[in-house]
């Protein structure tokens, strides 16, 4: 296990190479929560996660044989990220498995960092069990993304400037393999005990609320979740055991609420995090971990997102909000019609985010077209206005979910 002593020593390894990342405070989730609310803002670290911590601390003490005969190690994400940006910083050769389902712009930006890129498997899985193989026969050393004490006494450091910088009666933290959470329980609760710590996990990636629940290690059965960087199969046995000892509760949430926390933190705060990156949020906004008149660190794990993604959790999160509502029209092809139905989503205040002419539906009468406008509104009240005036106009149109 490791000691608060390991806790320092990897804060005097990544002082000056990497970011003492801000604890920024938030007076709109603060006023909505009755709590003080801060953000630890990982997103602004070195490659854009917390990864690159833990991957520098474990380069600090490899020897000088394994640094010459390279490392590898498996990630579709921000761990193979960290790993080649310290291994660049260390002069040391990094072989990355990525699964063939990689995105270009991932295996672009772990390329950019100097990492060597094999594409190999249909699945993580797939991809570790031949990096660690590849590993094996090339006597390359394979960097564990979380279940290694020098990796979790990098992500220990997390805590520790958490503590130093506001010392919190709560702390959320993300949880995936559970090296970050391991990490930050344990230089938090060696510096007060009494601070509770409060893991997250996406429902659809639940393994480590599965294994405490089962005492002992269990895999989730499902990894069909848009917070790929927690979708983790398994805890690892160092990773389970401080958090069964550190770690005061672990909760879930879906999709749904990840996406719209994402969402609030971009609109409210202006900061863009990961999927993953929002959980902590998606649970306050759920009402699943209770913050009030509380002091709350809330750790903002990444911000490597894929852009297509982002562009539909912000359409989603209009749409709970009731501010994208979406209209299907069957119109007389006559000149000027659709005029009148713009003037009216103009006359409410709303924006058309997207029209479409669908002239080939099937029962479309001959001599007339369909139109689907997608509409951005400011609020329920103003689509009631507009719903109002379409009647007035004499416009038959269906409200499309």
């Amino acid at each position: 296990m490791i000691t608060f002593d390991d806790v320092k020593n990897a804060e005097k390894i990544i002082d000056g190479r990497l970011h003492r990342t801000p604890l920024v405070h938030s007076k709109t989730f603060s006023d909505m929560f009755n709590a003080d609310v801060y953000f630890k803002m990982e997103i602004f670290q070195k490659t854009g996660s917390f990864k690159s911590r833990g991957a520098f601390v474990k380069f600090a003490y490899l020897t000088e044989e394994e640094k010459k005969n390279g490392v590898i190690t498996a990630s579709a994400g921000n761990h193979a990220q960290g790993v080649a940006f310290a291994a660049n910083a260390y002069n040391v050769r990094a072989t990355i498995v990525m699964p063939e389902f990689t995105t270009p712009a991932k295996i672009n930006a772990v390329e950019s960092y100097g990492g060597h890129v094999i594409l190999k498997g249909s699945s993580y899985d797939e991809a570790h069990d031949y990096a660690v193989n590849l590993g094996v026969e090339k006597g390359m050393t394979f960097i564990e993304a979380y279940n290694d004490e020098k990796v979790i006494s990098g992500q220990a450091t997390i805590g520790k400037e958490i503590m130093d910088d506001l010392n919190p009666d709560v702390i959320i933290v993300p949880i995936g393999g559970g090296g970050l959470i391991s990490g930050i329980s344990f230089a938090a609760k060696s510096m007060n005990p009494n601070v509770r710590v409060i893991g997250v996990e996406s429902e659809k990636a639940d393994s480590m609320v599965k294994s405490l629940k089962e005492g002992r290690i269990v895999s989730y059965t499902s990894n069909d979740t848009i917070a790929d960087g927690i979708a983790v199969k398994y805890p690892g046995n160092i990773t389970f055991e401080m958090v069964k000892k550190y770690v005061d509760n672990v909760v879930t949430v879906n999709d749904e609420d990840i996406a719209y926390a994402l969402f609030k933190l971009l609109e409210r705060e202006k900061v863009l995090t990961e999927p993953s990156g929002a959980v902590g949020l998606a649970a306050l906004l759920e009402n699943k971990i209770d913050v009030k008149n509380k002091k709350v660190a809330i750790v903002l794990s990444g911000g490597n997102i894929n852009f297509l993604l982002l562009s539909n959790i912000i359409y989603r999160a209009l749409e709970r909000e009731d501010k994208l509502i979406r209209l299907e029209f069957k119109l007389p092809d006559h000149p000027g019609i659709m005029i009148k139905i713009v003037n009216a989503i103009s006359s409410v205040g709303a924006n058309i985010y997207h029209a479409e002419v669908d002239n080939l539906k099937k029962n479309t009468p001959i001599g007339y077209q369909n139109l689907l406008f997608t509409v951005n509104i400011v609020d329920k009240k103003r689509i009631n206005e507009l719903l109002e005036k379409l009647n007035k106009l004499g416009f038959e149109y269906n409200i499309v979910n």
